[in-house]
C-alpha cells in the first residue's frame, strides 16, 4: 500500500475520532450534572420514657420522614434529627444537652423540661442556635433574658389565668396550691397567685414536694392541707408521677363531697396516651376538674390520628397533645429553613475563642460552636404563620403562640366529659374558641358560660370550697372600745366579750348561716378615748383582724 493510501486511512480516522468525539461533547451538554444533597442537622432534647416523651418521639421523627420525603420543600436539602435523652435529670439533662450543642445543629427542639431549658437556653444564647420547645411551659422563659428560646406549645401563664377565671366562676375566693418544687412548679404558681389578686381571690396555702418525692412524704404534705380552710385544691405536677396525689387524697378520704380538685394539663396529657385506663386509677380522679390544651379539629390532624398505630419507635396506641406540638415544632423549622435557603442563606459555624479547654480540662468546649447565621433563622422562625396539627403557628410580640386556648374537662364514670372550653379571647364558653375569634370579644363576667359539673362524692352541686377545720382558729372580730356611742359596742364581761346594737345584728346574722362560724371579739383601743376607725379598717384590710362589727362609718375626711 503506497504512502499516499496510508494518509488518506489515517485521516479518515482522524476525522472519525473526533466526530464521535463531538457527539459525546453533545450529549453530555444535555445531561446535568449531579446535585450534592445538603445535610443540616437538627437537635432534639427530652425524656424518652415519660408520659411526654412517649408521644413526642415518633411525632419528631414522623415529621422529619415527611419533610425529607417532599419534593416541595427543602430542595436538595436533608434534614438530620439528631436525638438525646435527658432522661428526667436536670444534671444529666444539661450535659446531654451540651453533647447535642456540639454536632453543628442549626436549630434545637426541646426540650420539656423547664429546668434544663433555662440552662440550655443561657447555652444557645451565646451559640446563637434557636431553641424551640414543645414542652418547657414555664412563663419565665419568655423573658427576655432568652432571646433564642422560642415556645411552641401554651405558656403556663395562660393556663394558670384560665384557673383563675374557674375560680372566680365558681365563687371561691382561697384555693390550695399542690406543687411539685421545681422551676416549672414554683413559677407556674407564682403567675396563678398573681391571677387570682387580679380577681380578689388568693392561694391560702402552697403545698411543695420534692421531685420524685416518696408516698409518705406526698401523705404527710396531704394530711397538712387537709386541715386547712380551703377546700379547694390546685394541682401543679408533672405527669408521671401526678396520680400519687390522688392515690393518698383518696386514702385520706379528700376525695369526697366538699372538695374541689382541679389539675393543670398534665392529667389530661397522661389519660390522653394511655391506652387503657384502669377502673382503679379512674376512681381516683372521679369529679375532677382539668384543663387540656385546645387543638382544633382538622383534616390533617384526623389523617395523623389515622397514622399514628403506623408510625416508627411508636410505644403506646394513643397520644397526647404534645405530639402535635412536636410535629408542627419540626416543620416550623422546615418552613423557615426553606425560606432561609431560597433567600440566599448559608449555614457556617466558627469556633468561640472564650470556648478554650484549659489546665488540661477534658470538658471538650471547642466542639461547641457559634451558628453565623442563627439570628437571621430564628428572625424567620418568628414571623412564621401556618396552620399545623395543633392549630394557628403564629407568634405574638412576646413570642407566644396566638390564640391559647384549653379545654376544659371533667372526669367523671369511665371517662371525660367537656365542660367548655377556655381561651384568652373570651373566657369561658361553650362555643369552641375557633367559632368565637369570628366575632367581636366579649369577656365580661355575664358572658362566661360551663357546662354541668359532677364533683367529687358524685353532687351536682357546687362545693362551698371552704370548711372551718377541727384545728382552725376562730375568726378574729375587731370592735372598737370606745368611750361614746356605748349603745352600739361596749365591753361586756359576758361569754362573748362585747355587746351592743352592731353585736346583736352581727350575732342574729351568724345564726341564719347553715353552718357554724367560730368567733371571737376582739377590743380595739384602750376604752378611754375613741379608737381611729382609719386604723381598724386597715388592720383589716392587712388581715390582721378577720372583720369589724360596730359602728364603723365612711366619711370624706
Amino acid at each position: 500500500m503506497d504512502f499516499h493510501v496510508h494518509m488518506r486511512i489515517a485521516l479518515l480516522v482522524l476525522i472519525f475520532c473526533v466526530w464521535v468525539s463531538a457527539e459525546v461533547i453533545g450529549m453530555n451538554k444535555n445531561v446535568s450534572a449531579p446535585s450534592i444533597q445538603r445535610v443540616v442537622n437538627i437537635g432534639a432534647l427530652f425524656t424518652f420514657n415519660s408520659t411526654i416523651g412517649r408521644s413526642a418521639k415518633p411525632a419528631l421523627l414522623a415529621a422529619i420522614d415527611d419533610i425529607n420525603s417532599d419534593s416541595t420543600i427543602l430542595n436538595d436539602t436533608k434534614m438530620n434529627l439528631i436525638l438525646q435523652d435527658t432522661d428526667c435529670n436536670g444534671f444529666l439533662g444539661t450535659i446531654e444537652a451540651m453533647q447535642l450543642m456540639g454536632k453543628e445543629v442549626v436549630a434545637a427542639i426541646g426540650p420539656q423540661s423547664s429546668g434544663i431549658a433555662h440552662v440550655v437556653s443561657h447555652v444557645v444564647n451565646e451559640l446563637h442556635v434557636p431553641l424551640l420547645s414543645f414542652g418547657a411551659t414555664d412563663p419565665t422563659l419568655s423573658a427576655l433574658q432568652y432571646p433564642y428560646f422560642l415556645r411552641t406549645t401554651i405558656s403556663d401563664n395562660f393556663q394558670m389565668y384560665a384557673i383563675a377565671d374557674l375560680v372566680l366562676y365558681f365563687g371561691w375566693r382561697e384555693v390550695v396550691a399542690i406543687f411539685v418544687d421545681d422551676d416549672y412548679g414554683r413559677n407556674g404558681i407564682s403567675v396563678l397567685g398573681d391571677a387570682l389578686a387580679k380577681k380578689r381571690a388568693k392561694i391560702s396555702y402552697k403545698a411543695a414536694f420534692t421531685p420524685g418525692a416518696s408516698a409518705s412524704d406526698i401523705n404527710s404534705l396531704l394530711v397538712e392541707v387537709n386541715m386547712m380552710e380551703s377546700r379547694v385544691f390546685v394541682v401543679h405536677v408533672n405527669p408521671d408521677s401526678g396520680l400519687a396525689i390522688f392515690s393518698s387524697a383518696e386514702s385520706l378520704g379528700m376525695m369526697n363531697t366538699g372538695y374541689v380538685w382541679i389539675a393543670t394539663d398534665w392529667l389530661p396529657s397522661l389519660l390522653d396516651s394511655s391506652a387503657t385506663i384502669g377502673h382503679d386509677r379512674m376512681d381516683l380522679i372521679q369529679g375532677v376538674i382539668a384543663l387540656r390544651h385546645h387543638t382544633p379539629d382538622s383534616d390533617m390532624k384526623t389523617n395523623f390520628i389515622s397514622r399514628w398505630k403506623n408510625l416508627k419507635n411508636i410505644e403506646t396506641q394513643n397520644f397526647n397533645s404534645y405530639a402535635l406540638y412536636a410535629y408542627d415544632s419540626v416543620w416550623l423549622l422546615a418552613r423557615a429553613l426553606n425560606i432561609f435557603f431560597n433567600e440566599g442563606g448559608t449555614v457556617t459555624f466558627s469556633d468561640d475563642p472564650r470556648m478554650q479547654d484549659t489546665n488540661g480540662s477534658s470538658l471538650n468546649l471547642t466542639s461547641l460552636r457559634i451558628f453565623h447565621q442563627g439570628s437571621k433563622l430564628l428572625q424567620i422562625i418568628s414571623a412564621m404563620n401556618f396552620t399545623g396539627l395543633s392549630g394557628q403557628i403564629q407568634f405574638d410580640t412576646e413570642k407566644n403562640l396566638i390564640h391559647p386556648a384549653f379545654d376544659v374537662i371533667n372526669i367523671g364514670g369511665t371517662g371525660l366529659r367537656n365542660l367548655g372550653y377556655w381561651s384568652n379571647y373570651t373566657g369561658l364558653s361553650i362555643a369552641a374558641p375557633e367559632i368565637l375569634y369570628t366575632k367581636p370579644p366579649n369577656a365580661s363576667t355575664n358572658n362566661q358560660h360551663l357546662y354541668g359539673v359532677i364533683w367529687p362524692g358524685g353532687s351536682t352541686t357546687k362545693p362551698r370550697g371552704w370548711v372551718f377545720p377541727d384545728n382552725g382558729r376562730p375568726l378574729q372580730i375587731a370592735v372598737p372600745y370606745r368611750v361614746t356611742y356605748a349603745e352600739f359596742v361596749s365591753k361586756d364581761n359576758g361569754p362573748l366579750g362585747a355587746k351592743g346594737y352592731c353585736i346583736d345584728v352581727f350575732e342574729a346574722a351568724i345564726q341564719l348561716l347553715p353552718y357554724p362560724v367560730p368567733h371571737q371579739y376582739i377590743l380595739y383601743g384602750d376604752g378611754r378615748r375613741n379608737p381611729s376607725f382609719s386604723n381598724l379598717v386597715n388592720e383589716v384590710s392587712q388581715n390582721k383582724y378577720d372583720a369589724a362589727v360596730g359602728d364603723v362609718t365612711i366619711t370624706n375626711k
